[in-house]
Protein backbone atom coordinates (compact mmCIF):
# COMPACT_ATOMS: atom_id res chain seq x y z
CA UNK A 1 0.00 0.00 0.00
CA UNK A 2 1.31 3.44 -1.01
CA UNK A 3 2.45 5.44 1.82
CA UNK A 4 0.10 8.23 2.83
CA UNK A 5 1.60 8.94 6.18
CA UNK A 6 3.97 10.42 8.31
CA UNK A 7 4.76 9.83 11.95
CA UNK A 8 7.34 11.73 13.67
CA UNK A 9 8.36 11.63 17.49
CA UNK A 10 9.21 15.42 18.35
CA UNK A 11 12.09 15.71 20.70
CA UNK A 12 16.45 14.34 19.21
CA UNK A 13 13.82 13.59 16.15
CA UNK A 14 12.83 17.15 14.57
CA UNK A 15 14.08 19.90 17.21
CA UNK A 16 17.15 19.23 19.18
CA UNK A 17 16.41 19.65 22.90
CA UNK A 18 18.80 17.42 24.09
CA UNK A 19 20.89 19.76 25.82
CA UNK A 20 17.55 21.68 27.19
CA UNK A 21 16.29 17.65 28.74
CA UNK A 22 19.90 17.16 30.19
CA UNK A 23 19.96 20.48 32.16
CA UNK A 24 16.51 19.80 33.59
CA UNK A 25 17.58 15.84 34.48
CA UNK A 26 20.30 17.87 35.77
CA UNK A 27 18.33 19.98 37.68
CA UNK A 28 15.84 18.34 39.24
CA UNK A 29 18.01 15.25 40.28
CA UNK A 30 20.93 17.71 41.97
CA UNK A 31 17.74 19.12 43.90
CA UNK A 32 16.58 15.72 44.75
CA UNK A 33 19.77 13.43 45.36
CA UNK A 34 21.89 16.03 46.28
CA UNK A 35 24.68 14.80 43.68
CA UNK A 36 25.22 15.50 39.95
CA UNK A 37 25.00 12.72 37.64
CA UNK A 38 27.01 12.17 34.65
CA UNK A 39 25.94 12.71 31.24
CA UNK A 40 26.32 8.73 30.28
CA UNK A 41 23.82 8.51 33.44
CA UNK A 42 20.96 10.93 31.84
CA UNK A 43 21.01 9.47 28.40
CA UNK A 44 18.92 6.28 29.63
CA UNK A 45 16.19 8.98 30.26
CA UNK A 46 15.80 10.53 27.18
CA UNK A 47 12.85 8.34 25.53
CA UNK A 48 10.66 7.31 28.51
CA UNK A 49 7.89 9.63 30.17
CA UNK A 50 9.24 11.11 32.78
CA UNK A 51 6.93 9.34 34.92
CA UNK A 52 8.58 5.81 34.43
CA UNK A 53 12.25 7.82 34.70
CA UNK A 54 11.15 9.76 37.96
CA UNK A 55 9.40 6.55 39.50
CA UNK A 56 12.51 4.26 39.22
CA UNK A 57 14.52 7.16 40.97
CA UNK A 58 11.94 7.49 43.67
CA UNK A 59 8.70 6.78 43.74
CA UNK A 60 7.94 8.91 47.04
CA UNK A 61 8.54 12.08 45.30
CA UNK A 62 8.25 11.38 41.87
CA UNK A 63 4.96 13.63 41.22
CA UNK A 64 7.39 16.04 42.81
CA UNK A 65 10.26 15.70 40.93
CA UNK A 66 8.33 15.69 37.76
CA UNK A 67 6.89 19.51 38.70
CA UNK A 68 10.39 21.02 39.36
CA UNK A 69 11.26 18.76 36.11
CA UNK A 70 8.95 21.03 33.95
CA UNK A 71 9.02 24.25 35.44
CA UNK A 72 13.27 23.98 34.94
CA UNK A 73 12.27 23.00 31.68
CA UNK A 74 9.79 25.54 30.79
CA UNK A 75 11.55 28.76 32.20
CA UNK A 76 14.65 27.58 29.84
CA UNK A 77 12.39 26.38 26.47
CA UNK A 78 12.74 28.73 23.83
CA UNK A 79 16.12 29.41 24.54
CA UNK A 80 17.55 26.15 23.97
CA UNK A 81 15.44 24.75 21.53
CA UNK A 82 15.94 24.42 17.71
CA UNK A 83 15.05 22.57 14.66
CA UNK A 84 17.39 20.21 12.87
CA UNK A 85 18.87 21.37 9.79
CA UNK A 86 16.65 20.62 6.92
CA UNK A 87 13.60 19.74 8.78
CA UNK A 88 11.04 22.80 8.54
CA UNK A 89 11.89 22.83 4.48
CA UNK A 90 11.46 18.83 4.35
CA UNK A 91 8.05 18.85 6.45
CA UNK A 92 7.02 21.92 3.91
CA UNK A 93 7.37 20.08 0.89
CA UNK A 94 5.64 16.62 2.39
CA UNK A 95 2.74 18.54 3.31
CA UNK A 96 2.43 20.42 0.15
CA UNK A 97 2.83 16.91 -2.06
CA UNK A 98 -0.35 16.17 0.09
CA UNK A 99 1.20 13.31 2.91
CA UNK A 100 -0.44 13.79 6.19
CA UNK A 101 1.59 14.77 9.00
CA UNK A 102 1.79 13.78 12.80
CA UNK A 103 3.38 14.12 15.93
CA UNK A 104 3.45 11.53 18.63
CA UNK A 105 4.99 12.43 21.57
CA UNK A 106 5.57 11.52 25.36
CA UNK A 107 5.56 15.24 25.75
CA UNK A 108 2.39 17.09 27.18
CA UNK A 109 1.06 18.31 24.39
CA UNK A 110 1.11 21.92 24.89
CA UNK A 111 4.61 21.92 25.27
CA UNK A 112 4.98 20.04 22.41
CA UNK A 113 3.09 22.36 20.29
CA UNK A 114 5.09 25.59 22.21
CA UNK A 115 8.29 23.49 20.75
CA UNK A 116 6.91 23.75 17.54
CA UNK A 117 5.91 26.77 16.99
CA UNK A 118 9.52 28.02 18.67
CA UNK A 119 11.12 26.17 15.65
CA UNK A 120 9.23 27.51 13.07
CA UNK A 121 6.85 24.11 12.66
CA UNK A 122 3.58 25.00 13.62
CA UNK A 123 0.78 24.68 11.71
CA UNK A 124 3.11 21.82 9.43
CA UNK A 125 1.12 19.23 11.40
CA UNK A 126 -2.30 17.61 11.22
CA UNK A 127 -2.24 16.36 14.50
CA UNK A 128 -0.49 16.52 17.72
CA UNK A 129 -0.19 13.17 20.00
CA UNK A 130 0.91 14.06 23.78
CA UNK A 131 1.38 11.86 26.91
CA UNK A 132 -1.81 13.70 27.82
CA UNK A 133 -3.57 12.55 25.00
CA UNK A 134 -2.91 8.64 25.89
CA UNK A 135 -3.09 6.12 28.81
CA UNK A 136 0.06 4.17 27.17
CA UNK A 137 2.93 5.63 26.19
CA UNK A 138 5.41 4.48 23.34
CA UNK A 139 6.74 1.94 22.94
CA UNK A 140 3.41 0.38 23.41
CA UNK A 141 1.09 1.04 20.05
CA UNK A 142 -1.23 3.10 21.40
CA UNK A 143 0.12 6.65 20.81
CA UNK A 144 0.70 5.73 17.19
CA UNK A 145 -2.36 4.40 17.00
CA UNK A 146 -4.07 6.95 18.45
CA UNK A 147 -1.99 9.10 15.52
CA UNK A 148 -3.36 7.43 12.64
CA UNK A 149 -7.00 7.15 13.55
CA UNK A 150 -6.88 10.90 13.75
CA UNK A 151 -5.92 10.93 10.71
CA UNK A 152 -7.89 8.35 9.26
CA UNK A 153 -4.90 6.29 8.05
CA UNK A 154 -4.12 2.41 8.30
CA UNK A 155 -0.33 1.20 9.95
CA UNK A 156 0.86 -0.42 6.73
CA UNK A 157 0.65 3.41 4.95
CA UNK A 158 2.19 5.16 7.51
CA UNK A 159 6.03 5.60 8.35
CA UNK A 160 7.15 5.97 12.36
CA UNK A 161 10.06 8.30 12.54
CA UNK A 162 12.28 8.94 15.97
CA UNK A 163 15.12 8.81 17.38
CA UNK A 164 15.14 6.32 20.47
CA UNK A 165 13.97 2.73 20.45
CA UNK A 166 10.29 3.43 22.28
CA UNK A 167 9.62 5.47 18.74
CA UNK A 168 10.80 2.07 16.64
CA UNK A 169 8.62 -0.56 18.42
CA UNK A 170 5.76 1.60 18.97
CA UNK A 171 5.53 1.38 14.95
CA UNK A 172 6.73 -2.14 14.94
CA UNK A 173 3.87 -3.08 17.38
CA UNK A 174 1.41 -0.73 15.48
CA UNK A 175 1.79 -2.41 12.06
CA UNK A 176 3.81 0.82 10.63
CA UNK A 177 6.83 1.03 8.78
CA UNK A 178 9.31 2.81 10.72
CA UNK A 179 12.54 5.05 10.45
CA UNK A 180 15.26 5.85 12.63
CA UNK A 181 17.44 8.76 13.03
CA UNK A 182 21.08 8.78 12.78
CA UNK A 183 21.56 11.75 15.04
CA UNK A 184 19.78 10.50 17.79
CA UNK A 185 21.89 11.43 21.06
CA UNK A 186 21.85 7.67 21.73
CA UNK A 187 24.34 7.07 18.57
CA UNK A 188 22.84 5.15 15.07
CA UNK A 189 24.09 2.02 15.99
CA UNK A 190 21.73 1.65 19.17
CA UNK A 191 18.71 2.24 16.71
CA UNK A 192 19.62 -0.19 13.88
CA UNK A 193 19.90 -2.88 16.89
CA UNK A 194 15.65 -2.64 16.84
CA UNK A 195 15.72 -3.25 13.00
CA UNK A 196 13.89 0.16 11.32
CA UNK A 197 13.10 -0.56 7.85
CA UNK A 198 14.87 2.46 6.90
CA UNK A 199 17.77 4.91 8.72
CA UNK A 200 17.83 8.10 7.90
CA UNK A 201 21.39 9.97 7.52
CA UNK A 202 19.34 13.41 6.89
CA UNK A 203 15.59 14.08 7.10
CA UNK A 204 15.54 14.79 3.28
CA UNK A 205 15.90 10.90 3.38
CA UNK A 206 12.94 10.75 3.68
CA UNK A 207 12.19 12.55 -0.16
CA UNK A 208 13.35 9.54 -1.80
CA UNK A 209 11.85 7.27 0.57
CA UNK A 210 8.32 8.27 -0.46
CA UNK A 211 9.02 10.06 -3.70
CA UNK A 212 7.69 7.25 -5.52
CA UNK A 213 4.52 7.12 -3.52
CA UNK A 214 3.82 11.28 -4.46
CA UNK A 215 3.13 11.33 -7.90
CA UNK A 216 6.33 12.81 -8.64
CA UNK A 217 5.55 14.47 -11.71
CA UNK A 218 4.15 17.18 -9.70
CA UNK A 219 7.41 18.71 -8.73
CA UNK A 220 6.95 18.78 -5.32
CA UNK A 221 9.58 16.50 -3.60
CA UNK A 222 12.89 17.29 -4.81
CA UNK A 223 16.62 17.54 -2.86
Amino acid sequence: MAITTLLFDLDGTLIDSNSLILASYTATLEQYTGRTYEREELLPFIGPPLKDVFENIDPVRAEEMIAAYREHNLKHHDAYVEAYPYVAETLQQLKQAGFKLGIVTTKMRDTAERGLRVCGLGGLFDVVIGYDDITQAKPHPEPVLKGLDALGSLPEEAIMVGDNYHDIESGKNAGTKTAGVAWSIKGKQSLLAYGPDYMLEDIRDLLDIVKEEAHAENGKLSR
